[in-house]
């Protein structure tokens, strides 16, 4: 037997060593799951986030981590492919056992990644505005719920500026169809004429938008003040507001309303055909207040760029990871069952001046403003709440969901009590 030959036996117990070592090292960390689109029609909006998520984390690395323990990101590409956006958080849960999971941008993303977090009982953390309609025991929504967004941006456009009739323009998925499904019991409720309505839906991903404008023209032109609700997503965004400065469509002779055009968006487009247009927040980078001016910097130090934007869904993100990174301190642990309970209630700054509670249906509060585009792809605020606004999980404008009360604490547990009947119809 040669000298060199090593006994099988020793090989056998530096591998495990080795194994062990490095089950360890992951026992020390805890594992942050960014699950943002970094391709397809929504890495325009998803890509920031996930760069908001890995300076979040490396600051918090930075004050020596949570409960003794480095943070470490584990990042994935769902591609905007909705049933990946499935496969990548069981990816996320079960295979690299992370312990919370920032991501999503809509909602068709959010309902794929749902049933799982539920199987696995994982922690997802929403930040972007939604439709409602829904409270999970396993998602924090720190996005905007139609009351905090839709409603008041409409209430806006009809007292302030006399709006009359009204285009809702959307991509043809679940957020814009049932966000306008409201908007139209809503405005019914206040009288408008179904006449008055105009409801249109495009594919992601739509760039032909020279026949939809001129019908938008159109219906505008009768003598009644016309204003577009858009919940048109992502990078279709760019040729839709390129057509309307084609055809000469400006805010003073229809106003458009976007829920989901903010700084980075804009930070693509020429903007000067847009000014005067809107978008509905709960942030925007323009707020004069020295908690938003910190985040800035440090943002564009973090991505080397003093020219990067910030955006109300990276205010949501910054809000839920100080959230969740507070409940962790407060449980002692990232067990979600401790999380879910030690949240609710949970106070943290946003960076427009205030605070944020997580409430007990999972949705958090925030101030509603509404942004008037300027030339530079800033926004100036026009409008806003005297206070914050809690976020309702179910609307109250929908005859399926008027009668519903979401709430994790006992002795409710359920995101969807039923007030007449006294029962709990499952999570929704």
């Amino acid at each position: 037997m040669s000298a060199k030959t090593t006994h099988p036996a020793l090989i056998g117990a530096v591998a495990s060593l080795f194994f062990s070592s490095q089950l360890l090292a992951a026992e020390e960390t805890i594992k942050v799951g960014v699950l943002h689109s970094l391709s397809g029609t929504m890495a325009i909006s998803e890509t920031t986030l996930k760069d908001t998520i890995l300076m979040l984390v490396n600051e918090q690395n930075a004050k020596g981590g949570l409960l003794g323990k480095k943070l470490e990101a584990v990042v994935v590409d769902p591609a905007s492919n909705w049933p990946l956006f499935a496969e990548k958080a069981r990816e996320l849960l079960e295979k690299e056992k992370v312990d919370v999971v920032f991501g999503g941008w809509t909602s068709v993303s959010r309902k794929s990644m749902l049933p799982v977090f539920e199987e696995l009982n994982g922690l997802l953390f929403y930040p972007v505005q939604y439709e409602g309609e829904e409270s999970s025991k396993n998602v924090f929504y720190t996005g905007a719920a139609p009351n905090q967004q839709a409603i008041p941006a409409v209430d806006y456009m009809m007292n302030e500026l006399g709006v009359k009739r009204w285009v809702l323009a959307g991509t043809d998925y679940v957020y814009p169809r049932t966000t306008n499904k409201i908007l139209e019991a809503y405005l019914s409720a206040k009288g408008v004429d179904k006449a008055d309505i105009m409801v249109s839906y495009t594919p992601f991903g739509h760039s032909d938008w020279q026949s939809i404008v001129s019908d938008i023209k159109k219906f505008g032109s009768t003598g009644k003040k016309t204003a577009v609700i858009s919940t048109v997503n992502g990078d279709a965004n760019v040729p839709f507001y390129k057509e309307l400065g084609a055809q000469g469509v400006s805010a003073e002779e229809i106003p458009v309303v976007a829920f989901s055009v903010g700084e980075e968006e804009l930070s693509g487009m020429d903007t000067s055909p847009l000014v005067g247009h809107l978008a509905a927040w709960n942030y925007f980078m323009s707020v004069d207040t020295d908690a938003n001016a910190d985040f800035i910097e440090k943002w564009q130090k973090f991505i080397k760029d003093d020219k990067r934007v910030a955006n109300d869904p990276m205010e949501a993100s910054y809000i839920g990871f100080n959230m969740w990174a507070q409940a962790v301190q407060k449980a002692g642990t990232t067990e979600p069952d401790a999380i879910q309970d030690a949240i609710i209630g949970i106070t943290v700054p946003n960076l427009t001046g205030g605070y944020a509670t997580m409430m007990p249906n999972h949705h958090i509060t925030k101030p509603v403003l509404l942004g008037e585009i300027q030339e530079d792809g800033q926004f100036e605020v026009v409008w806003e709440t005297t206070g914050v606004v809690a976020g309702d999980a179910w609307s109250n404008y929908l005859p399926g969901s008027k009668d519903l009360y979401a709430s994790w604490q006992k002795p409710f547990s359920c995101g969807s009590f039923n007030v007449v009947t006294g029962k709990c119809a499952g999570v929704k």
